[in-house]
C-alpha cells in the first residue's frame, strides 16, 4: 500500500465500492481536490488501477467483514487523519435469492448490514473531525418495499425487487437513525437518491429485462426514456457528494435527497414512483426498530 501523504485533518473522505461506477467517480472528485480518500472495493483486479493515483488508499474486502472496518480505523489513527465523511456507496441490486453465511438475504447484508457495521466501527473516528458527514446510497427503489419484519430475509417467498427495495428503505432509515443518535455529537447523516444511471449495478439483469423495464430498445442500446431521463456517473455522483461537502446543509440533517436538494414526501401523482421519499423510509419508530434488529443480527459475529 501507498504511504499516506498527511493531509489536513478534516480533509479525509472515506467511500464504500470504489472499483466502478459512482464510488470510482466520486473517488476522483475528491482525489482532484487534493482531498485525501479510503476507498474499498470488493474486486482485487480494481486495486491496480488506483496504483498511481494520488491522494488515496484503497482496501480490498467486504463491508462486512468487522476485521476490515478495525483495519480502516486504526489506519486512519496510524496516519493521524480525522474522517470527515463516510460516503457508503457499495451495492448490489435485483440479484438471485443468495444468503450470506449468517442466513441473510443477501441484497440486505451489502446494502445494509455491512454499511450499518462500518458507520457504527468509524464513528469514534468521525466524532474527532469539524462537523462530520454519513452519506448512505438509497434508492427510488425504496418505494418498492418497506421492511419486511415478519421475513426479513424472505425465506418464505423471494422476490428480488422486493428486496432490493427493503435494502434501500433501510438505508435510508439508517441515516434516519444514525441523525437520532448522534446529531447531538455533532454528525450529520443523509440519504440519497442518485437517479436512474448505468453501472454495474445491472449486472445482475438479463437485457431483454432491462428492454422490458424500458431501459433499453430493442436493439440493445439506451431507450429513448434512458436517455432522456438516465444521468451519467457524474451526474448521478452529484447527490452524494453535495451531502458530503454543501455548506447549504450545515443546519440540516437526517433528511433523504435527490437532485441536490433535499426531497419532497411522496405525492399520490404521476410522478410518485420516481420524485420524493415514501414515509416509510423516513419513518424514525421505523428506524429506531430496524436499528435494534440489526444490532441483534450481528451481536454474535
Amino acid at each position: 500500500m501507498k504511504k499516506v501523504i498527511k493531509s489536513n485533518f478534516n480533509n479525509v473522505v472515506f467511500i464504500t465500492g470504489v472499483g466502478k461506477g459512482l464510488g470510482e467517480s466520486m473517488l476522483e472528485y475528491f482525489t482532484k481536490k487534493n482531498i485525501f480518500v479510503y476507498g474499498v472495493t470488493r474486486t482485487k483486479n480494481d486495486l491496480s488501477k488506483f496504483n498511481n493515483l494520488k491522494n488515496c488508499k484503497i482496501f480490498f474486502g467486504d463491508v462486512r467483514n468487522i476485521k476490515l472496518i478495525y483495519k480502516i480505523f486504526n489506519q486512519s489513527k496510524k496516519d493521524g487523519n480525522y474522517i470527515k465523511a463516510v460516503i457508503n456507496n457499495a451495492g448490489i441490486m435485483a440479484c438471485p435469492q443468495m444468503l450470506t453465511k449468517e442466513g441473510w438475504d443477501l441484497q440486505f447484508a451489502v446494502n445494509h448490514i455491512g454499511h450499518f457495521i462500518l458507520t457504527k466501527g468509524l464513528i469514534p473516528v468521525l466524532k474527532k473531525a469539524t462537523e462530520p458527514r454519513i452519506v448512505t446510497l438509497s434508492s427510488t427503489g425504496h418505494k418498492l418495499s418497506g421492511i419486511q419484519w415478519d421475513d426479513i430475509n424472505f425465506e418464505n417467498s423471494y422476490d428480488k425487487w422486493q428486496a432490493y427495495g427493503q435494502s434501500k428503505t433501510a438505508a435510508s432509515l439508517l441515516a434516519i437513525e444514525i441523525n437520532s443518535r448522534y446529531r447531538d455529537q455533532g454528525i450529520k447523516a443523509f440519504s440519497v437518491h442518485p437517479g436512474g444511471i448505468f453501472t454495474p449495478l445491472q449486472r445482475h439483469l438479463e437485457k431483454e429485462e432491462m428492454i422490458a423495464l424500458g431501459w433499453l430498445g430493442k436493439d440493445g442500446e439506451p431507450s429513448e426514456l434512458a436517455t432522456a431521463n438516465f444521468k451519467s456517473t457524474s451526474q448521478g455522483a452529484a447527490t452524494s457528494l453535495w451531502c458530503a461537502t454543501s455548506p447549504m446543509l450545515n443546519e440540516i440533517s437526517g433528511v433523504y435527497c435527490e437532485n441536490c436538494d433535499v426531497a419532497p414526501r411522496q405525492s399520490d401523482g404521476p410522478e410518485a414512483r420516481y420524485v420524493g421519499v415514501a414515509d416509510w423510509a423516513v419513518d424514525t419508530d421505523e428506524a429506531a426498530k430496524l436499528w435494534e434488529l440489526t444490532e441483534q443480527m450481528i451481536s454474535n459475529l
